[in-house]
């Protein structure tokens, strides 16, 4: 397992636990201002954090689908399917709020090739009510791969240890990043 450090997301209004040799991909291209995006350097890991508006939906587990559901979309994915969705009470700051845990697969074709890339996803959803926010993070964790990227199955488990640090870390600093 690599070491983690406290990494201060969106100018400091949320810091949590990440690996501490992500390179963060603002410093290679755009990255949108809604969006913190960061790559592992030994594998084609990446993580994307998204500030969005909440969507309305029954539960916070069909919210959590809606997102999954809604990346397979701008993934262009062949299938998709959800293997688990876990709803755990959580503390983030001064406001109350759950975290959705939802574990999955989509098939994505990459840069024009044939074969699909088997993709994991591991996401979390924090959900915050007052402020009309989802908080969506997204690990994309190459099974295989068409240029080489997958990673083993000791990959795949160091990336959930990386997304469980993340999760019990996660604190929101200051709730005016939303205002």
């Amino acid at each position: 397992m690599t070491s983690s450090i406290t990494k201060e997301l969106f100018g400091g209004a949320i810091t949590a636990l990440l690996p501490a040799n992500l390179i963060d991909a603002s410093n290679l291209r755009e990255v949108p201002d809604n969006q913190e995006v960061f790559l592992y350097p030994s594998s084609s890991i990446s993580i994307v954090i998204e500030i969005l508006e909440r969507v309305s939906a029954n539960s916070d587990k069909d919210a959590a689908k809606f997102h999954f559901d809604s990346l397979a979309h701008d993934n262009a994915a062949r299938s998709s399917a959800i293997h688990d969705i876990k709803v755990i009470p959580f503390y983030a700051g001064i406001e109350p709020h759950s975290a959705i845990v939802l574990e999955g697969t989509q098939l994505v074709p990459k840069f024009r090739q044939t074969e699909p890339d088997t993709v994991r996803i591991l996401m979390v959803l924090h959900r915050i009510p007052s402020k009309n926010v989802d908080i969506v993070e997204t690990w994309n964790v190459p099974l295989a791969s068409t240029d080489g990227g997958a990673v083993s199955d000791e990959g795949l488990a160091a990336a959930k240890f990386d997304v469980d640090c993340f999760l019990t870390s996660f604190k929101v600093v200051d709730f005016g990043l939303f205002a």
